[in-house]
């Protein structure tokens, strides 16, 4: 499948997870991937390697993406290394669940920052660098946004805030055909999820509970989703918000 050949793609928050199986398919498909870290330098360079090593191409660079001095010095050396610019995933962002009570400025502005900020200024710098046949842009919401559950607030204001970003800038984009849509992921076994103790315990058989398919996805089935997107074959979607959570809405 080279449904990415000969394309330039910046995932951001690549190190692990779903970031870097998204990665490591835009490369199969095709793609040359820069991979996007803020401070797992050896994971991501271990996603760089399975790259290398099956043929494809990538490289590892670190930027915060909340910081816009960072976001600049990120899409230029993928330009450096690679020329251009043709798709870019918003997959960075950070999350902690706690009850109101427990909310504190420092961590709201952590999570905002990351989540809604560094979507925006990396949406920003991608627009820049995308030449005159436009590009792809592919948000990572959750279904959080919309399926919100208590210890959430933070969060899932964070996650509807980068849908209605995708709204704004399908519109606001699509004159220069860059096209932006975001993927809802519900629970997927990461290894976030798993320091949450959501993975192997009963934590895990409580969302499960929730999900008609009745298992935790896969970061592997989230990547083929923004592979889709990133196509051609997704040419007329736009401002498309697409769930992937095994039923749970």
């Amino acid at each position: 499948m080279n449904a990415l050949n000969g394309k330039v793609a910046v995932v951001t928050g690549a190190s692990k997870g779903i970031g870097a199986e998204i990665a490591r398919q835009f490369a199969a498909a095709g793609a040359a991937v820069v991979v996007n870290y803020a401070s797992s330098r050896q994971d991501a360079e271990r996603v760089v390697g399975d790259i290398i090593r099956a043929g494809g191409k990538a490289i590892a660079v670190q930027a915060d993406v909340a910081r816009a001095d960072d976001v600049r010095r990120l899409f230029a050396e993928a330009k450096d290394a690679y020329g251009a610019l043709d798709v870019l995933v918003n997959n960075a962002g950070v999350y902690r669940f706690e009850p109101l009570e427990a909310v504190t400025e420092a961590e709201y502005r952590r999570q905002f920052d990351l989540n809604v900020l560094g979507t925006i200024l990396a949406a920003q710098e991608a627009a820049r660098h995308f030449g005159p046949l436009g590009g792809s842009i592919v948000n990572v919401s959750s279904i959080a946004s919309v399926n919100q559950m208590p210890n959430s607030v933070v969060y899932s204001a964070t996650k509807a805030a980068v849908d209605s970003i995708t709204r704004v800038l399908a519109i606001e984009l699509a004159p220069r055909n860059i096209r932006v849509n975001a993927i809802a992921p519900g629970a997927t076994a990461t290894e976030g999820l798993a320091a949450m103790g959501g993975v192997g315990t009963e934590f895990e058989k409580t969302l499960v509970a929730g999900i008609p398919m009745g298992r935790l996805g896969q970061p592997a089935e989230i990547a083929k989703v923004a592979l889709f997107l990133a196509s051609n074959d997704a040419s007329w979607l736009t401002g498309e918000r697409i769930t992937a959570s095994g039923g749970q809405r």
